[in-house]
């Protein structure tokens, strides 16, 4: 039951970032065309797409082998494990959410391959509801790991 959950919870969370996001993103922006937008928007628009996706699963990968599991709580109920260590290397020496810095860039990446103010604005609320999460899941971090969490919190930022 226990795997069960942990699958579902990593289902979801691909299913909402990586396809439901950029969906809305795409109905708010009237539906375009998506089709052919230039060599120059190509490669921002896959550069922003593939290193954001790269950055969230390398940080996925870590989380489960170093972390033993997940710090993802959604806004204070348990989506999947919570992590036994606290993370501080690999993705994590980037800053304190690399998982959401991906999905931000690869949003990003969306937002400039549909080219409109809506998409951008989508974008924008995503943000202001993960970040409201991140400061909720601080303030798990500092429960659990106490000084060893504020010791990490002076070294890096957040995004």
């Amino acid at each position: 039951m226990k795997q069960l959950k942990e699958i579902a919870g990593y289902l979801l969370g691909g299913l909402l970032f990586v396809a439901l996001i950029p969906a809305v993103m795409w109905f708010a922006s009237g539906m375009p065309v998506l089709g052919h937008v230039g060599a120059m928007k190509a490669i921002i628009i896959g550069i922003l797409t593939i290193g954001g996706l790269s950055l969230s699963v390398w940080t996925i990968i870590y989380m489960r082998r170093c972390g033993k599991g997940n710090p993802m709580d959604a806004f204070g109920h348990e989506v999947a494990p919570r992590t036994q260590h606290l993370m501080t290397d690999g993705p994590y020496r980037l800053n304190r959410n690399p998982m959401l810095t991906g999905t931000l860039t690869y949003l990003a990446g969306w937002a400039v391959w549909l080219w409109c103010w809506q998409a951008c604005l989508v974008w924008a609320v995503f943000f202001v509801i993960m970040f409201v999460q991140v400061l909720s899941e601080e303030s798990r971090l500092r429960r659990d790991f106490g000084e060893e969490y504020e010791a990490y919190c002076r070294k890096r930022r957040r995004f």
